[in-house]
């Protein structure tokens, strides 16, 4: 088996998509196994930044097979209009599949979550697109799925069905009923866009692995927005690591091999929670706004802290992480001193794991290392080696910390700004 698991080490947002988009154009297929359109990557090349939420990064390669797998939560709407979106740009959209048992977000979806937030005493910062009460349905038994949902007539049976359960809910939280005929014509549009695309995808990947072909598996969010391992309550409603691929996916564990856990130079965080290595104030505004930090879905404004190995040996050992793409060093440039977080003092105590309660880490108050920072422009650098001495040690520095090789190292927006360390990490654990 050929395969490269792609995992967010913080939460979320730390440049998973570029990586996909670059191996993407080497793999066979590409996998988004977990989410929604609560996520979103851009893409930036050839001048262009295109902005995606549901389908894989490697919608623009051809050749590449892209897969939303049974893990997923869609809304069929938002998927469409996606798919229109790409190919009024010109790009192919003939290479996406859709799962048959990857279940449909609909409209009470997305007002039962607006719903449930606004009744929260504490926000938990959603991004009301739905995900979280189509997750719970799920697990209730009383989802749609996609197989359901691309028949019209066994998709209003099942829509009933689904609303007798959901609308009173809905009214309990003093939100409107939702209309099954409503939301059947709503969505009459979607179904005819999405309908030739629904396979079964876990025989799809598998035939992939069985013949040797080279699959990567695309997470969205971070490890700690995931449900179990994350910093709950403040994490998303499924599992964005590694561990999240055989079940999302539909394959064995045994597919898993490499594992390549992307990590911003700094750190980032949308919503609400503790961030213990949070900037306040100018430098944060600085690094704010020249690293771009605004929600691709949301838009809304990402706090900035500085980089956190706690954070990093989490995710490490949950995900099994092999390697790490070390993104957006560029936007360090000019910070002097750089900070990195190597344990929490909690409770007069210096630990370097993350306590499961949120009032715990809340208290806990970051033990940091500082290293020289670098003023050099690193645009136009094509090798490691070239890069300034004190940006080398900064990531040399990460290696140490974590005890993970480092495989890429971002140095700008575009596909082309990134430095390769190692030729190819498909052989990589994969032998």
């Amino acid at each position: 088996m050929k395969t490269i698991t792609i995992v967010g080490t913080q939460w979320g947002d730390e440049g998973k998509g570029k990586l996909t988009d670059i191996l993407a154009a080497e793999a066979d297929l590409v996998v988004r196994y977990q989410g929604g359109n609560n996520a979103g990557h851009t893409i930036v090349f050839g001048g262009r930044k295109y902005a995606l939420h549901l389908i894989p990064s490697g919608v623009f390669h051809p050749n590449t097979k892209n897969v939303l797998a049974p893990g997923m939560v869609i809304d069929p709407i938002a998927l469409a209009d996606e798919i229109k979106k790409l190919e009024l740009a010109g790009v192919d959209t003939s290479n996406v599949v859709v799962s048959d048992r990857s279940h449909v977000v609909l409209a009470p979806h997305i007002a039962l979550d607006e719903a449930i937030e606004n009744a929260r005493a504490d926000k938990v910062g959603t991004t009301g697109k739905g995900i979280g009460p189509a997750y719970a349905l799920k697990a209730t038994r009383t989802g749609i799925r996609m197989v359901d949902f691309i028949d019209e007539a066994q998709f209003k049976t099942a829509l009933i069905a689904h609303l007798s359960v959901v609308n009173p809910m809905l009214k309990a939280f003093g939100a409107q009923a939702q209309s099954a005929e409503r939301i059947v014509r709503d969505t009459a549009e979607a179904r005819k866009v999405i309908a030739k695309r629904v396979k079964n995808a876990s025989v799809l990947i598998n035939q992939a692995l069985e013949n040797k072909k080279r699959v990567l598996f695309e997470g969205a969010q971070g490890t700690m927005l995931c449900l179990d391992h994350g910093t709950y309550p403040y994490v998303t409603s499924s599992s964005p690591t590694a561990a999240g691929v055989p079940l999302g996916a539909g394959v064995p564990p045994q597919a898993i091999k490499t594992v390549l856990g992307i990590t911003k130079a700094y750190t980032t965080r949308v919503g609400e929670g503790h961030l213990p290595t949070e900037i306040k104030g100018e430098l944060a505004d600085d690094i704010r706004t020249r690293g771009n930090e605004f929600g691709t879905t949301t838009g809304r404004p990402r706090r900035v802290g500085w980089l956190d190995a706690v954070v990093l040996k989490h995710a490490k050992r949950i995900s099994g992480i092999t390697h790490l793409a070390v993104m957006l060093l560029d936007v360090l440039r000019g910070v002097h001193p750089l900070t990195i977080c190597v344990g929490y003092r909690l409770n007069g105590e210096i630990i370097d794991w993350i306590p499961a309660s949120a009032q715990d880490l809340a208290r806990c108050e970051p033990v940091t290392i500082t290293m020289n920072g670098f003023d050099e422009p690193l645009e136009g650098i094509e090798r490691f080696e070239d890069l300034p001495k004190n940006a080398q040690a900064y990531v040399n520095k990460v290696a140490e910390l974590t005890g993970t090789k480092v495989a890429f190292v971002s140095v700008g927006p575009d596909r082309n700004q990134t430095l390769r360390l190692i030729d190819n990490l498909w052989e990589e654990n994969n032998g």
